[in-house]
């Protein structure tokens, strides 16, 4: 495409989708869009208000009854051809996540191909809502188990994955009969309003799918989650954010899905293939530039293997070409934004401060945007910040242990339960340590676990719920039990 414009998108809403139509804010207010790679201004889109939010409520509500009453199989046709659109806009929609958020345009390609496949996913999975029919122990009765919608949700998605994360919620939510409105994160609102309007062409009746931009996100989420219509939140945010936002949800007792922060060990045994080690690391720990929950915060290598280990990671981490997203040779973009960039020099600062060794890397480079240099850092003492918080950053801090148990103990040594990796060339070890990992997902000497056929979501403080696979579509129904006898 060149040097993409917005102009290259002719039919891209610039306003609220509320009911089928493009409405602009309430109050007439509008907020900017920056583009990461230059800190420019990128264009501006309506600032939704609470009283846009109820609108969008009220136009969910008035679609509620008959999209759960439409056929099974005709969900499932209109989420099919929202694969086929994004499938075949699979180019618009990379450059402008790039645009807006900063990605690598190859990260970008990538997150639009995993996007759709949820739409794709959820277009079969849409007429297998299944039921029960058991007999009570007794012989009583018969226990007749149904399925229905939970109702109106409100979906509540982050920066970093600004199409996938709201396919992985739209798609099962409209499988199962919901009605939904989108907030999107305020940093990434272009890419939310593309998807309405790929889904209105889809034949997404009006009012079933809304998009509420807003930066007043506090106040806008908080008004919809007292609303009693509303009935589901699915979250993908900060543990932080998630923690209010449980709190708020519990006044009206809302059905949550919460996939929350990760800080995920990446775990190298001595007798793991460090050429497979190497490449996992390099997926897991650079796949969006670091921005990702699932991404590898703290790396645990073996004494007898970390300094070659360290040596390789450092020589590839520091060949990453760094750029511009849109730039087709691009491999590591700009961070999101300035408070991004801050945090992760902060970290990299502690981390030192603390008596690690910067190898590569380390720096911001010279150059306008919210850029930081691909760093590998050693010696990092396990006391230090950087293992305990999300760096969300092309930083890779290395611990080394020196036996299986030290390794199970400093991996889970935190709040988060997300994911996490390991590499060994023994199964027996692999499977061993995999179970004794406190998170709900595990990569077994793969650095990528995401896929829209499987539960993704994790423990303690990393969320509640899984999206993904038939486990998805199951939180966004209720079961009903109707006791018969015939």
């Amino acid at each position: 495409m060149g040097d993409f414009t917005l102009d290259q998108i002719a039919d891209l809403p610039l306003d609220l989708l509320i009911g089928g139509k493009a409405v602009a804010a309430s109050d007439g207010g509008r907020f900017e869009v920056v583009d990461p790679a230059t800190g420019a201004v990128i264009t501006t889109v309506a600032d939704g208000t609470v009283d846009d939010a109820m609108a969008a409520v009220d136009a969910a509500d008035a679609a509620a009854d008959g999209w759960a009453a439409t056929a099974p199989r005709d969900r499932a046709e209109v989420l099919r051809r929202a694969f086929e659109l994004m499938s075949a806009r699979a180019d618009e929609l990379a450059h402008l996540i790039s645009l807006e958020n900063g990605k690598a345009l190859a990260d970008a390609r990538g997150e639009t191909a995993y996007a759709s496949e949820f739409f794709r996913w959820y277009a079969e999975e849409a007429v297998r809502a299944s039921g029960e029919l058991t007999t009570a122990p007794t012989g009583a009765n018969r226990i007749m188990v149904v399925r229905q919608p939970v109702g109106i949700a409100v979906l509540v998605t982050p920066w970093n994955f600004p199409a996938a994360m709201a396919t992985r919620k739209i798609g099962p939510a409209l499988a199962a009969g919901c009605t939904v409105v989108l907030k999107p994160a305020s940093d990434t609102p272009l890419t939310a309003l593309l998807m309405g309007r790929i889904l209105d062409d889809s034949g997404v009746p009006a009012g079933v799918v809304n998009v509420v931009p807003a930066r007043r996100s506090g106040a806008v989420v908080s008004a919809m989650l007292h609303d009693a219509r509303v009935r589901k939140l699915s979250f993908t945010g900060s543990t932080e954010v998630g923690r209010i936002l449980l709190k708020e949800a519990a006044d009206q007792v809302v059905n949550c899905s919460m996939e929350l922060g990760g800080n995920a060990p990446f775990l190298v045994f001595e007798d793991a293939d460090l050429d497979a080690a190497l490449e996992g690391a390099m997926v897991a720990k650079m796949r969006n530039g670091g921005e990702a929950c699932t991404a590898a915060n703290r790396f645990f290598v073996h004494a007898d293997v970390a300094e070659e280990f360290s040596s390789r990671l450092a020589k590839r981490m520091s060949a990453m070409r760094v750029g511009p997203g849109t730039a087709d040779d691009t491999q590591v973009g700009p961070l999101v934004n300035q408070e991004a960039v801050t945090k992760v020099t902060e970290l990299v600062k502690g981390a030192v401060d603390a008596g690690g060794q910067v190898v590569v890397g380390g720096t911001r480079p010279d150059r306008p945007g919210y850029y930081y240099e691909p760093t590998v850092l050693t010696d990092v003492p396990p006391s230090a910040p950087i293992l305990r918080e999300e760096i969300f950053g092309p930083v890779a801090p290395i611990v080394t242990f020196t036996d299986e148990a030290e390794a199970i103990r400093l991996a889970n040594d935190t709040e988060f339960g997300l994911v996490s990796y390991v590499y060994t060339g023994d199964l027996a070890r692999g499977l061993r340590v995999s179970e004794a990992m406190e998170s709900g997902m595990v990569g077994l000497n793969r650095g990528l676990v995401s896929d829209p056929a499987a539960p993704f979501g994790g423990t303690k403080q990393s969320g509640i719920g899984r999206e993904g696979g038939h486990e998805g579509m199951l939180d966004y129904l209720e079961s009903k039990y109707i006791a018969v006898t015939w």
